[in-house]
């Protein structure tokens, strides 16, 4: 039975009073802290006993993650102390492939993503380190954090010995490892252990698969404990554990303190008392834990990825998490800000001559096989396809629309379609029409054994009359900064009364003196992405649960800033600034 309630904020205070108790007591009596007593660093965490060790020292791991490229940049450090004053000794956190090389022979470990910066911080302020180097890590991230340009190989076989997968993991980690080598514990640094990949157990296509990525941490340098993660039933399929070892320590890798959301459902949470018993039994049996999450922040952008199972199901941007430090760190100072009104108004159609491209193709192309981004293909966002037709009927695109599809002719609205929508009446008309599709990339599913089949915009044919539509013209919309910086130099109108959709739409927000956290509220709005200063804050949809969306205080000027919303079907033309956060009804999550 699901039982329904309204968050109540006082409850994740107390989770947050109740962890600091614990975790005192743990830091207090049985914890080492990283800026603590002198340690001998020839040997590092250890597991030959039934307790961990970490310089000769019993040490108990009390882990909480906390994603640094979820996490503005400017906050680490907030962010770093609130966990640590918790009782946390050890923060976890991924290393998300496909946002360090967005492009083959493109690497970037610069600004939000210079892991370095980061691992270095948690140093100083005396807090061991978990890396999750992956290559796979899953995280909700699109397609579990691998970069789509892997599916251009229509062989592609993801998580598996496939050269043309290894090949790639290889370039990868050979700029990765060199950069965590010199963080080790035994070199001076605070990471004390990488874990391989992610879950395996519960994929698990190629025995060979974690003994690859095994010798490929350790031949680049990784000497420190290395850890798998799974489920119980994905034990023993990982590869490589041989069997659970009764004698050996035991780490809750994932304690999770809430799960994510998708759109159209309702928020979860976990009742503060649930986590608390949870958390209290863990310690109570001496056993190790990590927090997941500690503190989720947000996947802004179009980082999110998808549920695939029973229903494929979008996950919205707030990776909230209902941790124990909120998405905007509960702590952080908040203001009032003015509505935002839009004054400007440019329609998709115009604002197509500022895309990569356009392209021309007999046939469909999948995002991912598209000649854009240096030959990498899109990533993200929508494409638009647009073909010519002679007459109305019967449209069928089948399974081939991944994963929505607005469909116009003319450039007029006629409907939508979305993933296993089969068919839809195209109205009569005279002469040569254009016909559009506006196909929309919702999310790559993160997890399961689908991975190798999460490419996006139109897979295969689309029917009409039953005859296959041919020459298209394609346009990438991938939305990155470079398109929106660039909207700057586009036709811009004045709002009409009437507006042409899909539209993007340009207001101003003023921010005074030091620019606090807000949130994005965007009531009488339909579905679309919010721009604030060229940066993608992340998708926005009526039908929630999700209904703000997080603007960090540090992403902002002082005075003015500018905002541009891509709309897709309606509009209210305001936008509304909220003290906090609201992630829509909530659902208790059960445990039993």
């Amino acid at each position: 039975m699901v039982v329904w309630r309204i968050r109540n904020t006082h409850k994740r205070k107390y989770v947050f009073i109740c962890l600091s108790i614990l975790g005192f007591i743990m830091y207090r009596y049985l914890g080492t802290p990283a800026g603590g007593r002198r340690l001998n660093r020839r040997e590092g965490l250890t597991a030959n006993t039934s307790q961990f060790t970490l310089g000769g020292e019993p040490f108990r791991i009390l882990g909480g993650s906390v994603h640094y490229f979820r996490v503005p940049r400017a906050y680490w450090r907030d962010r770093l102390m609130k966990t640590k004053a918790c009782g946390i000794n050890t923060i976890t956190t991924y290393v998300p492939w496909s946002l360090h090389q967005p492009e083959r022979g493109v690497f970037n470990f610069h600004t939000q993503l210079d892991l370095e910066s980061y691992i270095s911080l948690a140093a100083e302020l005396g807090l061991w380190v978990i890396l999750r180097p992956g290559p796979y890590i899953s995280a909700e991230l699109d397609l579990g954090g691998l970069p789509s340009w892997l599916l251009q190989d229509a062989h592609m076989r993801l998580r598996t010995t496939y050269r043309g997968f290894t090949d790639a993991v290889d370039v990868f980690f050979d700029k990765l490892i060199p950069k965590i080598v010199p963080l080790q514990f035994k070199k001076g640094g605070p990471i004390i252990a990488v874990q391989l990949d992610n879950s395996y157990g519960s994929f698990a296509k190629d025995r060979g698969y974690m003994t690859f990525v095994k010798e490929a941490l350790t031949s680049r340098g990784v000497s420190e404990l290395l850890l798998t993660a799974d489920r119980t039933d994905g034990l023993k399929a990982g590869g490589e554990l041989n069997s659970v070892q009764p004698n050996s320590p035991t780490l809750v890798m994932e304690c999770w303190s809430g799960m994510v959301d998708v759109w159209g459902d309702l928020h979860h949470v976990l009742a503060p008392e649930d986590m608390v018993s949870v958390v209290r039994e863990i310690l109570r049996r001496g056993m190790s834990v990590n927090l997941y999450m500690f503190h989720g922040g947000t996947s802004f952008g179009f980082m999110s990825g998808a549920l695939g199972n029973p229903s494929y199901k979008a996950i919205v941007p707030s990776y909230d998490y209902d941790a124990p430090l909120s998405e905007a760190g509960e702590y952080t100072p908040k203001e009032a800000y003015e509505t935002a009104i839009m004054y400007n108004h440019l329609s998709l159609w115009d604002a197509l001559s500022f895309t990569e491209g356009p392209f021309k193709s007999p046939t469909p192309v999948n995002m991912e096989n598209l000649p854009v981004n240096n030959k990498n293909g899109q990533s993200q966002g929508y494409t638009l396809y647009e073909t010519t037709i002679t007459s109305g009927g019967l449209l069928k695109t089948g399974d081939n629309v991944r994963d929505r599809a607005q469909v116009f002719v003319d450039r007029q609205y006629i409907g939508f379609f979305k993933r296993r929508s089969l068919e839809m009446a195209v109205p009569d008309g005279e002469g040569k029409r254009t016909l559009s599709l506006l196909v929309e990339n919702c999310g790559r599913v993160h997890h399961g054994k689908d991975l190798d089949k999460q490419r996006k915009g139109l897979v295969g044919d689309v029917l009409l009359n039953g005859t296959p539509l041919r020459d298209f013209t394609i346009y990438s919309l991938d939305m990155k900064a470079s398109f929106i910086d660039s909207l700057y130099r586009a036709p811009w109108k004045a709002l009409p009364e009437v507006p042409v959709f899909p539209s993007f739409f340009m207001g101003a927000l003023f921010a005074y003196g030091y620019p606090s956290d807000t949130f994005v509220k965007l009531p009488g709005w339909g579905k679309g992405v919010v721009f604030v200063n060229g940066l993608n804050l992340g998708r926005y949809w009526s039908r929630g649960p999700q209904q703000a969306l997080y603007l960090p205080g540090p992403l902002l000027n002082s005075g003015m800033n500018q905002i541009i919303v891509f709309e897709e079907q309606e509009a209210d033309y305001k936008i509304q600034l909220e003290e906090t956060q609201d992630l829509g009804m909530a659902a208790d999550i059960q445990t039993s």
